[in-house]
């Protein structure tokens, strides 16, 4: 028997396989290999989907969380509030500007930065707050908001998340386009969003060398452009992005009929139309996770887990000084997480040999 796949990349190919072929074939025709006229229209595309002004398209979403917070200001001197319980990126980004990461915990129900414990980490030095959208579950705005330094969503797992009916709350945000995101390339590519003219015009000239026209640079910029044949197939998948979340929401939905009761096994809370569903992260209370994981992989279900180790127990971020306990929200989740598969082409043969393969490893 096949396995469940974690992600299938192929049969979200074969959906748009002929649009992107016709595109490549276009591109290569024409030869406008970087910043071409695709990713022109995608950027405009990206944005009225997100309801922003301004989209600017990078390499790859490492480079638009640092070039947003170099927009924002952030640099030597200066701090950037981020919650523990994130991808290492997010705390890359930050010491990549020369600002200092200042880590908090998470809130207990769905592991997104708690904005109290945020409040506390504000600061006159604080250039940003940067709440990153996990699983695709928007964080909180409206008390990160009242806290004063500029809002910088970190949302690349959020594409076509809302919050009352909002894409776009802080003063920008950056996405990844990482093969596996809802919205994935076919390799890396990112991109910035906001609705200030001026911080997307800063964004443009420092992913192409500080230059707006050639041979003329205003600032120390960077090489971080979008590749043309990664937005054409960014494009075709846009156009069908909102289907597919609806997709994912209907497997969430049944993977929250085909779990309930399983003992040690904690659930998603609940989430109505604005979650996008970009994993579906449970958490194992009552057994080693990293067993279970591996019981699921001999039964033919393939799992993650986002994330094993919070930010503050990498050895690239000792210098902060931090002790395991001091944030014991991300740290308990990091030992109980497993994301289960899901994508949008899933079937529910697929997701109930999840469930028995999970119903027979914990009872």
């Amino acid at each position: 028997m096949t396995d469940v796949p974690f992600v299938d990349l192929a049969a979200a190919h074969a959906e748009v396989e002929e649009e992107v072929l016709a595109g490549f074939r276009r591109v290569l025709a024409a030869t406008a290999f970087v910043q071409g006229p695709d990713v022109e229209a995608f950027e405009r595309e990206y944005a009225a989907f997100t309801g922003a002004a301004h989209c600017v398209g990078v390499a790859n979403g490492t480079d638009a969380l640092e070039l947003a917070l170099r927009a924002l200001g952030a640099g030597p001197g200066s701090e950037v509030v981020l919650p523990a319980n994130t991808f290492v990126a997010t705390a890359e980004a930050v010491v990549r500007t020369g600002a200092r990461p200042v880590l908090v915990d998470a809130e207990p129900e769905h592991l997104l930065m708690d904005p109290a414990a945020a409040a506390k980490a504000v600061r006159p030095e604080t250039a940003a707050i940067v709440p990153v959208h996990l699983y695709g579950r928007l964080a909180p705005a409206a008390p990160l908001l009242e806290l004063g330094p500029p809002v910088l969503e970190d949302a690349a797992q959020s594409q076509g998340a809302r919050i009352a009916g909002e894409g776009l709350f802080g003063a920008i945000a950056a996405t990844s386009f990482y093969p596996g995101k809802n919205l994935g390339a076919y390799g890396d590519a990112g991109a910035v969003v906001t609705g200030s003219a001026e911080l997307a015009r800063t964004v443009r000239l420092l992913r192409d060398h500080g230059s707006e026209r050639k041979y003329r640079h205003e600032i120390v910029g960077f090489n971080s452009r979008m590749d043309t044949l990664q937005a054409v197939v960014l494009r075709a998948k846009l156009r069908r992005l909102a289907a597919w979340n609806g997709l994912r929401r209907a497997a969430a939905a049944r993977y929250a009929e085909l779990l309930d009761g399983i003992p040690g096994l904690v659930l998603p809370a609940p989430a109505g139309e604005e979650h996008v569903w970009h994993l579906y992260v449970v958490r194992v209370t009552e057994r080693d996770r990293d067993e279970v994981a591996e019981r699921l992989g001999e039964l033919g279900v393939r799992c993650g887990v986002h994330y094993p180790v919070p930010v503050h127990m990498q050895p690239a971020f000792r210098y902060l000084g931090h002790a395991p306990g001091d944030f014991p929200v991300a740290a308990a989740a990091a030992g109980e997480i497993l994301s289960l598969p899901i994508f949008p082409q899933i079937t529910a043969v697929q997701q109930e040999r999840v469930a028995a393969a999970l119903r027979k490893i914990l009872g």
